[in-house]
């Protein structure tokens, strides 16, 4: 036993250090601070140190470290601390959520197989299986209901995936997650979401049955718009068919981007829910698009499923109103090609997310010219309230003619 008039730094340093590591009931901002850290041993430092080396020893060493075998001192940590946020056993991380998503879908897909997939899809997504399973013949069908007999109607004897996405981008589509997960195990289906938009602050979609995670690790876990980033989250055994075919195509992430990476999943935000409210209420927005708001057609799913709504949101300016020139108006939102960061910004998905669908692809979506997909950040709520309405008042004064 430690009394009092012997107890050092080192006896302290070893009891916090077992505390740290008994995960099992571990809150989720600790898991954010301190799970999946790398120790500075030389000097003693705060945070994880960065090993940049592309080259480590090979003989007489365990493992063989690779950066592109995902499998650094910093890849390693950082995979850790993913898998444990989102309820998983071990995940991977890789150079951008579209490398996630293709490495995963050509992992559990071959010549002859078919997947099943939500009509609502991030741009990208919809992009990649419309442009490249045909050429590896991969069969594919969209659902245009989100019921769960939907997705059942387009099940095939082929059928080896069930992909869906939710909250979907930009809508903010929910999709009831627990009875897909239990239809795809019924038919020896692998399920696999793209939980990006609601962050695993919100969603632990592998708690209610899901097969894999994705996520665009540049929005909610990188939160600062400053690196590009994926990570896919599951069971050792899944991850490890996600790598067979992940080594091969190469799209491991550099170690500096890790290290920012472990960094920015310690922040993240919550003003849109007010924000969503505000603008239901405005005289010149015609439709918000938010699951937190009782209003939004799956608010009952997403609050049963959902621990809190996201930061995300999208809304419809009335007829007449242009909603390219609003955002230029902007003063304090940026206008932005991706989200998330804790600075707010907006942008048109059908010039930029969505813009690789076409005209008919995106009105099957519901995505018309005049949405305006929103990130909210962590400014005051009032300050963004008020570059909203001096930008709508600018657009709606007519043009002096010249």
């Amino acid at each position: 036993m430690i009394s009092s008039e012997n107890l050092n730094l080192d006896a302290i340093t070893i009891r916090f250090t077992a505390f740290i590591m008994d995960t099992k009931n571990m809150g989720f901002n600790t898991i954010c601070t301190h799970l999946g850290e790398i120790k500075d041993e030389q000097f003693k430092g705060a945070i994880s140190p960065i090993y940049m080396s592309t080259s480590y020893a090979f003989e007489d060493v365990d493992v063989k470290r690779y950066p592109r075998y995902f499998n650094t001192p910093n890849q390693e940590a950082l995979c850790k601390k993913i898998a444990k946020l989102e309820k998983g056993e071990s995940s991977l991380i890789f150079g951008s959520g579209m490398a996630a998503i293709s490495t995963t879908l050509f992992a559990f897909l071959q010549k002859g197989d078919h997947i099943v997939l939500q009509r609502t899809l991030y741009g990208g997504t919809a992009n990649l299986i419309n442009e490249e399973f045909e050429k590896h013949g991969i069969e594919f069908s969209y659902v245009d209901s989100h019921t769960t007999e939907g997705f059942k109607q387009k099940i095939q004897p082929n059928t080896k995936v069930i992909y869906i996405e939710t909250p979907s981008n930009p809508l903010l589509t929910i999709i009831d997650i627990k009875p897909i997960a239990e239809l795809a195990k019924e038919n020896d289906i692998v399920t696999i979401i793209d939980n990006t938009f609601a962050s695993p602050v919100n969603q632990n979609p592998i708690l209610l049955g899901i097969d894999i995670v994705i996520h665009s690790a540049t929005k909610y876990l990188g939160g600062h718009s400053d690196i590009l980033a994926g990570a896919v989250i599951s069971t050792e055994k899944n991850i490890d068919q996600v790598f067979q075919v992940a080594k091969n195509f190469g799209g491991s992430l550099s170690d500096f981007t890790v290290w920012m990476l472990e960094r920015s999943i310690k922040t993240q935000n919550k003003n849109a829910l007010k924000l969503a409210k505000w603008l239901k209420k405005h005289e010149d927005i015609a439709t918000v698009y938010y699951p937190g708001l009782k209003s939004h057609p799956d608010h009952e799913i997403a609050k049963k499923q959902m621990t809190g709504y996201g930061g995300m949101l999208s809304f419809e300016l009335k007829e007449g109103l242009d909603a390219s020139k609003f955002q230029k108006e902007l003063k304090l939102i940026k206008s932005s090609m991706s989200l998330a960061g804790v600075e707010s910004t907006m942008l048109s998905p059908t010039l930029t997310s969505h813009a690789l669908l076409t005209e008919e692809e995106r009105n099957l979506q519901g995505i018309k010219d005049g949405l305006v997909r929103f990130s909210v950040g962590i400014e005051e709520k009032e300050d963004l309230m008020q570059d909203i309405q001096q930008a709508i008042e600018k657009v709606k004064v007519p043009e002096l003619e010249h």
